[in-house]
């Protein structure tokens, strides 16, 4: 069940048999020349509705800005600051705990973003140690990226290739998500240099003119898209049940 098709009144009857709920977050940024300005919302959006879907958890609306600073230098890109994000997450954590949620599962597609994710956690467990309270919500961060059977697969179809920015396995799933998007382009280098994101905008398109680091996502497909999704799903669903218990 997705939060954004139900009404208060199922929200409510969930919360009387269930008391988790997955979080979707993202970024919209530059994916290199044949991957989607979508591509690290898209990603964790698909899974977490099958998720939903399949074990009837409900799905909350995804947080499609992230943290994307270095991408800014490349149009389409929008970026929020870490201070931006951290409040907005720290509002949401908030305002579901009121109503009852106990288990906040943010399932993640952007690396970007995990600091200040994490940092807003800490705000949120801070907020009740400071006023000597227990926290009554139970916050994790799973990024469906670094999940056991996707980095498996990944290394499996692409080996080194796979890179670590417009990656063949991130552009193979957001095409399975929006096959109507898939984009063919010719690559040159096919394989994208390597190297550092601690930059700032300017300084990322110097090192990585087309947007890629380390990858070749002409090596992507529909199909793989599919088998990123099964494995993506598999790594985020037993995650979620030893994060909750159930």
């Amino acid at each position: 069940m997705r939060l954004q098709h139900a009404t208060w009144q199922e929200v409510e009857t969930y919360l009387q048999r269930a008391t988790g709920i997955i979080l979707p977050i993202g970024s919209t940024e530059q994916h290199g020349p044949n991957g989607l300005v979508g591509t690290d919302a898209l990603c964790p959006e698909l899974i977490a509705w099958t998720l939903g879907e399949r074990h009837d958890v409900l799905v909350g609306p995804t947080q499609n800005l992230g943290m994307a600073q270095h991408h800014l230098a490349f149009p389409g890109t929008i970026s929020l600051r870490p201070s931006t994000l951290l409040a907005v997450l720290r509002d949401t954590i908030l305002s579901l705990s009121r109503h009852g949620f106990t288990h906040l599962f943010f399932l993640n597609g952007h690396g970007g973003n995990i600091a200040t994710i994490n940092a807003a956690f800490a705000e949120v467990h801070a907020d009740h140690s400071l006023q000597g309270q227990g926290s009554p919500v139970e916050l994790t961060l799973h990024n469906w990226f670094a999940g056991r059977r996707g980095r498996e697969l990944a290394e499996s179809l692409y080996g080194v290739a796979e890179g670590g920015h417009a990656t063949p396995s991130e552009v193979s799933l957001s095409w399975f998500a929006c096959p109507e998007a898939v984009k063919s382009v010719s690559l040159t280098p096919r394989v994208a240099p390597s190297g550092s994101a601690q930059c700032d905008a300017d300084e990322f398109r110097r090192r990585f003119p087309d947007g890629r680091m380390g990858s070749d996502p002409s090596l992507a497909s529909i199909e793989h898209g599919q088998r990123f999704l099964e494995a993506g799903v598999a790594d985020a669903w037993e995650a979620y049940q030893a994060f909750t218990g159930v």
